[in-house]
């Protein structure tokens, strides 16, 4: 059994910056093998990916946030971080951590951004 626990979510002026970070638990003896996924979704609309980082420690960026967040894990400590930079309003959203290509996901923490 995996659970995904979020932090750091919530209320920052735009221009801000904000991590959140997704901690692993439970059977995670194969953490290093998951690849990780960051999602968000804002009201109204579809969720959609935010950013990506395989079991190689590749990444891949929606074209909304490249060069603005850097998705990062940690195997050791189970564990993969969303620093967020440079935050604009649209980017409000509720983001979700996920063991990419599963069934499980974290429970979602807000980022709200203000103009």
């Amino acid at each position: 059994q995996v659970q995904l626990v979020q932090s750091g979510g919530g209320l920052v002026q735009a221009g801000g910056s904000l991590r959140l970070s997704c901690v692993a638990s439970g059977r995670t003896f194969a953490f290093s093998n998951w690849d990780m996924a960051w999602y968000r979704q804002a009201p109204g609309k579809q969720r959609e990916l935010v950013a990506n980082i395989t079991n190689a420690f590749r990444t891949k960026y929606a074209d909304s946030v490249k060069g603005r967040f850097i998705i990062s894990r940690d195997n050791a400590r189970n564990m993969v971080d969303l620093q967020m930079n440079s935050l604009k309003p649209e980017d409000t959203a509720v983001y979700y951590c996920r063991r990419d290509y599963s069934a499980f996901w974290g429970q979602g923490t807000q980022v709200t951004v203000s103009s």
